[in-house]
Order: C-alpha cells, then sequence, then structure tokens
C-alpha cells in the first residue's frame, strides 16, 4: 500500500508543474483539479476498497466475538 502513495505523490508533481505551466490561473486550476484530483480520489477509493472489506469484516467478527462472550457469561449477582 505505501508504493500506492509513492505514485499518487510522483502523480502530483507531474500535474502541479502542468497546471503551472497553463496561460492563465483559471486553466491551471481546471488542469490541476481534471488531471489530479478527481481522477486521483477515485483510483485511490477503488485501489483501497480491499481494504476497507477486510477492515469491515474483522470488526464484524470482533462484534460477533463479543456478543457470543456476553452470552455465554452468567450475569453476575449481588
Amino acid at each position: 500500500m505505501p508504493f500506492l502513495y509513492l505514485i499518487a505523490i510522483a502523480w502530483i508533481y507531474v500535474v502541479l508543474y502542468m497546471s503551472i505551466t497553463e496561460s492563465s490561473i483559471v486553466a491551471g486550476i481546471m488542469t490541476f483539479i481534471f488531471y489530479c484530483v478527481i481522477p486521483l480520489s477515485l483510483v485511490i477509493y477503488v485501489l483501497r476498497s480491499p481494504a476497507r472489506k477486510r477492515r469491515i469484516k474483522a470488526l464484524e467478527a470482533e462484534k460477533r466475538r463479543a456478543a457470543i462472550e456476553a452470552k455465554s457469561t452468567p450475569a453476575k449477582s449481588d
């Protein structure tokens, strides 16, 4: 996963320099948004989806395990 962030940083660097060489500020901002922000956020979202699924499954398994423990442990009465 760290390799993904290295590629993202390199792409931001390239697009930043593309934006700087545009003829106007508006064109530079639009270049940065349409070539960097939107595609990069989409790519990172898609590539991180397996990690999100694993994290959700782990949390659900932990909740199930806690619920089973709570049912199997007798209630204490004073």
